[in-house]
């Protein structure tokens, strides 16, 4: 390599280095990640895995779902007010943009009594989902408004995008540290995605999960939820995660009765059981449909894996692993 191409490479550092193919690719292995969030690119044919990092969300890219470019970042968050932690980020394509809803966790605690008087109940942060757009899948990503679209009192996360007949929603998870039987809800959104209109309606809780005990002093987890309306019957899913006695993390498959975003949500029949969850679901260039989560949930071994699903119009069926 000659001294011009060197020179180049040190002005522009690592996008210059990715152009000459001089840095590594990682394989799915080599990247501890949780709530994997995979967007498909039909154009470009390319995967976009979006993960959370110091400060802002970071993004790996693949062609094959078995290699990976380096992460490079696509949201810087400012460092005031101060930030503990970034979850769950997730990337969708709406009216022609890019939106990223990231859940984003401050030091600072609602000023609020804790739902039960128990020793070593967590501290309640300031928690909740946010939006941002872009004009690409790679960022920068920009915020819509100062505050989440979440409501400022609650500690609330996990928020993902549904759009019904061309209205969007927001479908969020309203924490058990601050209401014990955590719950799904939904709220509508503006056109634009830069706001809510009106308030959340609750979907469901999170005691509606089998095997969960009835004890109403008991934390109860809802995770991880991903819309899906199917492709042969129109019926519309839900999956979502929680701690199933027994099995740990989980995922578990519900139906809206009515086929609306409003449900009722019926059945909660659990679809993985093997200590990972936070799933969503994608169809992949060759045209299967693909669940992707992490497992395991903890001990810093957190992994993508990804699972063939049969849609069969009445239920939604995981095959087996595929990666």
């Amino acid at each position: 390599m000659n001294r011009r191409i060197l020179a180049v490479i040190a002005l522009c550092g690592v996008s210059a280095l990715r152009i000459l193919g001089a840095e590594p690719m990682l394989t799915t292995a080599d990247i501890r990640i949780r709530d994997p969030f995979i967007y498909p690119d039909a154009q470009t044919k390319t995967y976009y895995m979006y993960a959370a990092m110091d400060h802002g969300v970071g993004v790996y890219t693949s062609q094959d779902l078995a290699q990976w470019t380096p992460m490079q970042r696509v949201l810087t968050l400012p460092k005031e007010p101060a930030l503990k932690a970034v979850w769950a980020p997730e990337m969708h394509a709406y009216g022609g943009e890019y939106y990223l809803f990231a859940t984003l966790t401050y030091q600072e605690t609602l000023p609020i009594e804790k739902p039960l008087k128990r020793d070593k109940w967590p501290e309640m942060h300031v928690r909740g989902t946010h939006v941002f757009r872009a004009d690409s899948p790679l960022g920068p990503f920009q915020p819509l408004k100062e505050g989440s679209h979440t409501p400022a009192d609650w500690m609330a996360l996990d928020g993902t995008l549904f759009v019904d007949e061309g209205t969007p929603y927001m479908v969020f998870c309203h924490e058990w540290v601050q209401v014990v039987d955590g719950t799904m809800d939904y709220v509508q959104l503006t056109a634009d995605l830069g706001d809510v209109v009106g308030k959340p309606h609750l979907m469901f809780r999170a005691s509606i999960a089998p095997g969960v005990k009835p004890d109403p002093q008991q934390n109860k987890v809802t995770d991880g939820c991903f819309l899906y309306r199917s492709e042969v019957s129109g019926k519309l899913f839900m999956i979502w995660s929680t701690f199933i006695p027994g099995h740990g993390y989980s995922v578990v498959l519900a139906h809206s009765e009515s086929g609306r975003i409003e449900g009722p949500w019926q059945k909660h029949e659990p679809i993985y059981t093997k200590d990972g969850g936070h799933g969503m679901l994608f169809r992949a260039f060759d045209g299967r449909l693909l669940l992707s989560l992490h497992q395991p949930n903890g001990g810093g071994k957190e992994r993508l894996h990804l699972f063939e699903v049969t849609d069969t119009g009445e239920t939604l069926q995981v095959v087996g692993e595929v990666m």
